[in-house]
């Protein structure tokens, strides 16, 4: 990896995290717009009416899209800074974690046309797996945090 410059490299290790940490934050708002359809569907006359206007059944939707692509590329883009920065990488808790996170944000992601469709099975499958994702993905900002300052204390 000689292409990058020496000087480069060891800044690679922190937009990763940097991305990572905006993606939770942005994570969690998408979950509350979640919740926030699941309110709409059980709520009733004027209530429903004020909900419905916040359209958060295609805010959710579309920033759905966005975490689920900011995720795969995020994970990648981790993999290859360690790689380019270590010439390996290192298989271990975080690493693994972060790919199942990255499959089941896909599983989940491909459960939407069968939510539209009003599949109930779909929704509450959807909701479970993403509820273990941001419960990992809380757990892989503390241990990100770990590496992260394990990284610094070595430059």
């Amino acid at each position: 990896m000689d292409s990058i410059p020496a000087n480069i490299k060891p800044y690679l290790n922190f937009i990763h995290p940097a991305i990572m940490w905006i993606l939770l934050a942005t994570t969690l708002y998408a979950m509350y717009l979640g919740f926030q359809i699941r309110k709409t569907r059980s709520a009733t006359g004027e209530e429903k009416k004020q909900l419905i206007q916040g359209k958060y059944n295609l805010r959710h939707y579309q920033l759905g899209s966005i975490v689920l692509a900011v995720m795969v590329l995020g994970t990648l883009g981790g993999m290859a800074a360690t790689y380019i920065n270590n010439g390996k990488l290192f298989v271990g808790p975080h690493l693994l974690a972060g790919l199942g996170m990255t499959g089941a944000i896909a599983v989940s992601a491909s459960l939407s046309p069968y939510m539209q469709k009003g599949a109930d099975w779909a929704r509450y499958s959807h909701i479970g797996i993403n509820l273990v994702l941001v419960g990992l993905f809380g757990w892989q900002a503390v241990s990100g945090v770990e590496i992260l300052l394990r990284i610094i204390s070595k430059m």
